[in-house]
């Protein structure tokens, strides 16, 4: 009995089925990839945004009161400062009671932190000191800030502007903030109000 192999015509129509599962499996493989890399990017950005949710929320829920003398020694008029559309300047400004001191430092538990909008960023800047001090350089708290609107809650009503005063502080705090990637994210906070 003789062996009998495949013919030719046999051996192309199996390579040529091959080759279209082959091509076809490529095709997926780089769908999947490059969708995997839009997910993982879209994560890092959901990170960012958490990250600056949790930092904006311990500084305004520990918002005090209290004005400050810039480096200048001149007094602030307002105790917590803010305006409504900032363009690339300050959103907001205050100072924060909890400022930890684990080194024991020489200083208060007091903080003065501003907010402001600047190329695109939303950056933090603080004070070493409450009173006559000048700013240390800003932390980027998220990039990527098309557009920011912020509204203050006063006596329980919603304002575009903060009517200021020397002994308050708004008893919360809305910010819609346009992110790219992201849309238009508003965020609310709440604050202590007019502490005593």
């Amino acid at each position: 009995m003789r062996a009998r192999g495949f013919t030719l015509l046999e051996m192309l129509v199996a390579l040529a089925a091959f080759a279209l599962l082959a091509a076809a499996g490529v095709g997926v493989m780089g769908y999947a990839a490059g969708h995997q890399g839009v997910a993982q990017a879209r994560m890092a950005r959901v990170g960012e945004l958490q990250r600056a949710r949790a930092l904006l929320g311990a500084d305004l829920a520990q918002a005090a009161p209290r004005r400050t003398r810039d480096a200048a020694g001149q007094a602030a008029v307002q105790a917590f400062a803010g305006t409504a559309r900032p363009g690339d300047g300050v959103l907001f400004a205050l100072v924060r009671r909890g400022w930890e001191n684990p080194a024991q430092a020489p200083r208060a538990s007091l903080q003065y932190v501003e907010y402001r909008l600047r190329d695109g960023r939303l950056e933090r800047a603080a004070r070493p000191m409450l009173d006559g001090a000048r700013l240390q350089p800003p932390q980027v708290v998220i990039a990527g800030v098309r557009g920011v609107e912020v509204a203050y809650r006063f006596q329980g009503e919603w304002m575009d502007g903060w009517p200021g005063g020397a002994d308050r502080v708004p008893e919360a705090l809305r910010l819609a903030l346009d992110l790219e990637g992201l849309g238009r994210v508003e965020q609310a906070f709440a604050m202590p109000g007019s502490w005593p």
